[in-house]
């Protein structure tokens, strides 16, 4: 089992994301990430006015992983996700071959379809409908595929992407090529879109949509079905979690934890806080004292999860970050 950590951007400062990034090289992370927007997406939540909310900080992602990607040497480099609309997708294969050359290979390329329309209103990028964000992600997939695998320069005809012999030098340091993380669990589109041109599986704790075992497996029933019908191999594709988590004895605590998430478990019952707090299963995080924590971990590496990207710890706060290497990530490495 690896581990990552997804740094927050927003609502931050450099010196605490930097303190942040030289902890976790100098500890045995695997993997550090950032998501990708620019506004912050929850800024309004804990604000009174939306201009308020959104004069607070959000940096660049793929600008401040590069940066990360000169300040380390061992940590594998991601996005949790890059918004497929902000950037023309020949122009994101063009930035992921280079920091994949520029890290020697530590890069994963992560997208999704984008979802937040006030960045797009406030930068002046059109918002489709979600039909088209969906089409255009399957398009860009298919095109930076195309361009990461192929020797030669590459065209490509799509409703909404062209290409003209366009080369890719220099191409991906690793071999095949650099990883592609299809971000999102959407049965029909978003999981047939990373049958067919992915290589990494993400279940998101942040979405909403829960984090429970039966979720993960069925996820994973539906992926598999989409393999099958493209020829693909299910194992072919890496199995990972991005899982907001908080460690505490106090169960009070915790239960605020997943309160602040917005989650809800609809059966008062399920769930457990090391035998007593509701919610915390059926929710995208794992909320609970250490004891807890390891179990529902050791629970998801059974199920043949590869990797899980530890969100929700504050950027800067060392400490936490410190504690759950030496208690969690030790164990399991």
């Amino acid at each position: 089992m690896e581990f990552g950590v997804q740094v927050n951007c927003y609502e931050t400062d450099w010196a605490a994301i930097s303190k942040t990034i030289l902890a976790m090289e100098n500890g045995q992370w695997s993997s550090l990430w950032f998501a990708d927007h620019f506004l912050p997406p929850h800024a309004l939540s804990s604000k009174t006015n939306q201009s308020e909310a959104e004069s607070e900080s959000a940096f660049e992602g793929f600008t401040i992983l590069a940066v990360a990607a000169g300040m380390t040497k061992r940590l594998r480099l991601g996005h949790l996700v890059l918004g497929n609309s902000y950037r023309n997708p020949g122009l994101v294969a063009k930035m992921a071959t280079t920091l994949d050359q520029a890290s020697e290979g530590r890069f994963t390329l992560s997208l999704g379809a984008s979802w937040y329309e006030r960045e797009h209103l406030a930068y002046g990028w059109p918002f489709p409908s979600m039909k088209e964000r969906s089409d255009r992600f399957e398009e860009a997939c298919e095109l930076i595929r195309l361009l990461f695998k192929s020797n030669e320069p590459v065209n490509y005809e799509g409703e909404y992407y062209q290409l003209d012999q366009a080369p890719m030098s220099p191409g991906c340091y690793q071999i095949p090529h650099i990883p592609i993380l299809v971000g999102g669990t959407g049965e029909k589109r978003t999981l047939l879109t990373l049958a067919k041109y992915g290589d990494v599986f993400n279940l998101d704790g942040w979405s909403g949509r829960g984090m429970s075992m039966d979720l993960y497996k069925h996820k994973i029933e539906v992926l598999e079905k989409h393999c099958e019908k493209v020829g693909r191999n299910l194992d072919e594709i890496k199995k990972t979690l991005l899982m907001p988590i908080k460690i505490t004895d106090d169960e009070k605590e915790a239960k605020k934890f997943i309160v602040k998430l917005g989650y809800r478990s609809s059966d008062p019952t399920h769930g457990n806080y090391g035998g007593e707090l509701v919610g915390a299963e059926q929710s995208g995080s794992v909320a609970g004292n250490l004891n807890y924590v390891i179990e529902r971990i050791e629970e998801f590496a059974k199920e043949g999860v590869e990797e899980i990207m530890f969100g929700g710890i504050e950027t800067g706060d060392i400490d936490t970050l410190q504690m759950i290497d030496e208690q969690i990530v030790s164990r399991f490495t």
